[in-house]
């Protein structure tokens, strides 16, 4: 039976916390539960802090449950070309920094005692199946000679394991379960002052005094972390807001999960070198090893046939794995940032917020709890300066920057004078959402699999787009900026924090 959520969800239980039911102050607030917010409140329990977490949907359940869950210091933009933009003592700098979010993972593994099945593993980064391009070898080769000469050992091979294709090994890289983890930090939070809050939006921040305000209650603090992976605006001001944005590039990625016979693949970690790039890990279960893979990347809202990336990645999968039977489906979002780094740091005072964490969310999410953590204790912190938020270095990244940025008026406009997909709800199928054109007004309508029709404005909250449906996920992403929403409007993940306005039924 093939399950459309992440494989995590069906092997974890995360615990439950309600909605505050009064009034709290504390020292820190943090808004957030998923790797990012509830690994800083951890940590800044654990130095004498009260904390409380505040998060609209469940712990964990929107980006750190749908992750791969890679723990690997191999990031997305490879040792030379940051050792091109910003130098070596930099490239060197985040291959340390993802070593140091994954020691720390470990830490805290072995002080909870977390069953979390994190196991060490090999990872390799090689050219795609069946490609023998001598330009990739050499791009490899390249690869390895610069983290040769950066101290970090790589293995540079002619033919990785099962894919036969050249590439680099990297050893003591890392897989776990992360919703097992999450499910340990969670529960050793509340108390003694601290307390997690769920489905519990942040509706408004008051900077004087620094509070967030949640249904009728206020939340209060000295100190406010925002951990929403793509940042909610807080006490910023609009205009640096909107800055920060432009600095946002959000994209879907999907992901497969299947059994496979035991023995029959490498347990180990993969990406290939592609654009967009497949990545597969592998682990051992009771009876048989599972395989995660993932790729078919495109910026969120901008794919029309999303159910087509999740055919090429089980052919691509039935290639690697013939014998392979897939049970689980999901899409996950990423953010990268126009220079190839994560932006880690305060968004205003004692505000702090962390982003743009590409392929590499679990580690690097890690990271910004153990720089926010350190901002809040007033520790110097070895990233804080080369991970700024508000760097304007972009070197290299120039070209990257203005591209990614470019077609955002393209699609306000396309979307605004594009013709609907009809004029009546007639042909509104279960499970299905078109933008309808009811009464001379252009409608997001939805229609549930029970039957229910909901009927919202198409306009994206944050900056006025047209919303688009994804037919895989059945949720409304906006093509501008990534942000996406349930059918009924409510918001998924940001850069909107309004949900979508409703629309009557009988206004249709």
């Amino acid at each position: 039976m093939l399950h459309n959520v992440s494989t995590w969800f069906d092997t974890s239980s995360l615990p439950r916390f309600p909605k505050p039911d009064r009034d709290v102050s504390v020292d820190v607030v943090i808004v957030g539960a998923g790797i990012t917010g509830l690994t800083a409140a951890y940590l800044l329990k654990k130095a004498g802090k009260k904390v409380a977490v505040i998060e609209r949907e469940r712990c964990g359940y929107v980006d750190t449950g749908n992750t791969t869950a890679h723990l690997t210091r191999v990031t997305d933009l490879r040792l030379h070309q940051i050792r091109s933009r910003f130098g070596a003592p930099a490239a060197k700098a985040v291959w340390d920094a993802g070593g140091a979010a994954i020691d720390q993972i470990v830490s805290i593994v072995r002080a909870e005692e977390i069953n979390c099945d994190f196991r060490w593993v090999p990872g390799y980064l090689h050219a795609p199946l069946g490609n023998k391009d001598a330009s990739e070898e050499r791009a490899l080769s390249k690869e390895a000679k610069c983290a040769e000469a950066l101290g970090i050992s790589a293995l540079l091979m002619d033919a990785v394991p099962h894919f036969n294709t050249a590439g680099i090994r990297f050893s003591n890289q890392a897989i776990f379960n992360p919703l097992k983890y999450l499910s340990a930090l969670a529960r050793a939070i509340p108390g003694k002052g601290s307390h997690i809050f769920e489905h519990s939006n942040a509706d408004e921040t008051v900077e004087r005094p620094l509070s967030i305000k949640t249904g009728k209650f206020t939340i209060s603090g000295q100190y406010l972390i925002l951990a929403t992976h793509n940042p909610l605006m807080g006490k910023t001001g609009i205009g640096a807001a909107l800055f920060l944005q432009t600095k946002l590039s959000l994209y879907t990625s999907y992901a497969l999960g299947a059994r496979v016979p035991s023995g029959s693949l490498p347990i180990a970690s993969f990406w290939d070198t592609g654009d967009p790039y497949g990545y597969l890990r592998v682990e051992k279960r009771r009876g048989y090893d599972y395989a995660v893979y993932g790729g078919e990347d495109h910026k969120t809202g901008q794919v029309r046939d999303t159910q087509a990336c999740y055919s090429r990645l089980e052919r691509t999968l039935r290639l690697i794995a013939p014998t392979a039977r897939v049970d689980h489906r999901w899409s996950g979002q990423v953010i990268t940032t126009n220079d190839g780094l994560p932006l880690i740091g305060e968004t205003a005072a004692r505000q702090f917020a962390a982003t743009g964490f590409a392929g590499n969310g679990m580690t690097f999410g890690t990271l910004g709890a153990m720089m926010g953590a350190d901002k809040v204790l007033s520790r110097r912190n070895p990233w804080s300066s080369l991970l700024d938020i508000h760097r304007t270095k972009v070197a290299g990244g120039t070209w990257n920057y203005l591209k990614e940025n470019a077609d955002y008026p393209y699609y306000m406009v396309r979307d605004w004078i594009a013709p609907s997909e009809g004029k009546t709800l007639r042909n509104l199928a279960k499970g299905q959402g078109k933008i309808l054109s009811l009464n001379g007004k252009k409608v997001a309508a939805s229609r549930s699999d029970d039957g229910k029709v909901s009927l919202c404005s198409p306009v994206c909250t944050h900056l006025q787009c047209i919303v688009g449906w994804n037919k895989a996920e059945k949720t409304w992403d906006c093509p501008c900026h990534g942000s996406r929403f349930k059918p009924t409007g409510e918001v998924i993940s940001g850069p909107a924090e309004e949900p979508l306005e409703k629309i009557p039924h009988e206004a249709s």
